[in-house]
């Protein structure tokens, strides 16, 4: 894989295939794991059916591919869902559309050391994620769960200040996502998006709480305002609703990726 360097972090072009000067290709941003691999086989039937070759750029974290499409570097990304990116829109005043629909990925709380969320002691520590929405999602959940009571529960933003009651007296830890597998074993319980649970070994069907197919949060392929309708846009986006990215999700997932674009139609 060819090395870049994008926003001062580690990125890797995966190009599938070696395009000449008069063919059509655009660069998709992806965080590294099991939704890279769902992307290059849509990157694969957009240049079998629409000689469109898509360069994949692998990034680490959840805050680069958005600044690198901001930027011009990224021509799309596919990695996020609605809530986070209509925070980093308020937050950073980006300029982004919504081009189309991915999978849902459930958010889980896993435990190394509890079997049930009703063996969760006094004063257990829970590490939820830093990055605006997800910590949120997190949250929204354990107030569901009557774990917590949040002042408003429909509030995707929510943080632990936003706590109105704490009957167990938990402790938070917020924790970069990518993180969140590797300090599991330090906490009492850790809310993980399936983006890096599964590579990390965790299966959905052992956290102790998950979201279920309703859940809001599907994800997105995002661009640039005014580029939803370009051609090599429509065409990923036709390429990735594909039953054969279907079939590469559920082979990396099982049950923990939901097509999401079916009731956006």
């Amino acid at each position: 894989m060819k090395k870049l360097l994008i926003g001062g972090l580690s990125a890797f072009a995966l190009t599938l295939n070696v395009a000449n000067a008069d063919s059509p290709s655009i660069k998709v941003g992806t965080v590294a794991g099991p939704e890279t691999d769902v992307m290059q086989v849509a990157a694969e039937i957009a240049q079998r059916e629409y000689g469109l070759t898509v360069e994949i750029i692998e990034f680490t974290d959840y805050v680069t591919p958005n600044a690198a499409l901001a930027d011009g570097s990224l021509d799309a990304n596919a990695y996020q869902h609605e809530p986070y990116m209509q925070a980093m829109v308020n937050d950073r005043g980006y300029d982004f559309a919504i081009a189309g629909y991915t999978f849902v990925y459930p958010i889980g709380a896993y435990s190394e050391k509890y079997d049930s969320i009703d063996e969760l002691p006094e004063g257990a520590q829970i590490a939820l994620p830093n990055d605006p929405s997800n910590e949120g999602r997190a949250l929204i959940l354990m107030h569901n769960q009557g774990l917590i009571t949040l002042e408003d529960p429909t509030n995707l933003e929510a943080t632990p200040i936003d706590i109105l009651a704490n009957p167990k007296n938990f402790r938070f830890r917020e924790i970069e996502a990518a993180q969140l597998p590797r300090v599991l074993p330090d906490v009492d319980l850790a809310f993980i998006n399936n983006t890096f649970a599964q590579p990390a070994g965790l299966s959905l069907d052992d956290a102790l709480i998950q979201e279920g197919p309703e859940s809001p949060y599907v994800n997105l392929i995002v661009v640039r305002d005014g580029d939803e309708d370009r051609d090599e846009i429509r065409q990923l986006v036709n390429a990735y609703q594909t039953e054969a990215v279907v079939e590469k999700a559920s082979e990396l997932f099982g049950g923990a990726a939901v097509p999401g674009w079916v009731d956006k139609q």
